[in-house]
């Protein structure tokens, strides 16, 4: 290795190939509203309209499918994903019960994890104000709610509830896109840490509680706006 480039030796760049920015614009599309659910999504038209190889779309619809964005049907091929009332109904009541549990342990829950908490709640708000895109505002809204379980010190329950809100993830986006109201939850949000900072967690007025009407409201709003039944 020559001087010049031992002095480079601990430069990298992160390279993002083909397939990734197939999925990464596949996913902006179904965030925006621009491939509803039960769209199609076509190998062959997909390549032309991208203009990519066929087997980079098959790639990255294996990307979509694994996020929960898509499903693939036997001799029906791959469409996006449609949310179900009853799964939506399944994953609000499970996270009730991690988040809930994280909201429990507030008092007693480290300062990094306390931190964590204000800190994807002001990422959130900030990305709000900023009007960033309707992906992005998903996922840092579900970060929020993840974080809250993070309160609990238990990576399988964070592990939990990582999976419970990748399978929300299209619903919520769908709705969040139907009614804007980003503003809303960021305030909702924000009300529910102001009561764990000042240490009122139980009672009809206190977080817990909050967060039960949270939930309980936002599992009524997804299966209202989207017309699931």
């Amino acid at each position: 290795m020559s001087d010049a480039a031992g002095t480079f030796a601990s430069l990298s760049v992160e390279m993002t190939s083909t397939v990734e920015r197939t999925a990464a614009e596949l996913r902006r599309a179904i965030f925006d509203g621009e491939l509803e659910s039960g769209t199609p999504l076509r190998e062959i038209a997909l390549a032309d309209s991208l203009g990519v190889a066929r087997s980079t779309v098959r790639e990255a619809l294996g990307q979509l499918v694994a996020d929960g964005l898509a499903v693939r049907e036997t001799h029906r091929g791959v469409s996006v994903a449609i949310p179900a009332a009853d799964s939506v109904r399944d994953v609000c009541r499970a996270r009730w019960v991690l988040e809930g549990a994280g909201v429990l342990a507030w008092c007693e829950a480290d300062d990094t994890a306390r931190d964590a908490v204000r800190t994807s709640l002001r990422v959130y708000t900030d990305a709000v104000r900023a009007d960033a895109s309707y992906e992005s505002l998903n996922a840092l809204h579900l970060a929020f709610h993840v974080s809250l379980v993070g309160l609990t010190s238990s990576p399988r329950l964070v592990a939990a509830a990582e999976s419970l809100v990748r399978e929300l993830r299209l619903a919520l986006a769908q709705v969040e896109r139907l009614r804007r109201n980003a503003h809303d939850e960021a305030d909702s949000h924000a009300a529910l840490v102001d009561l764990l900072d000042a240490g009122r967690i139980q009672g009809p007025d206190g977080a817990h509680e909050f967060l039960r009407r949270h939930l309980a409201d936002a599992e009524h709003e997804i299966v209202e706006a989207l017309g699931l039944t």
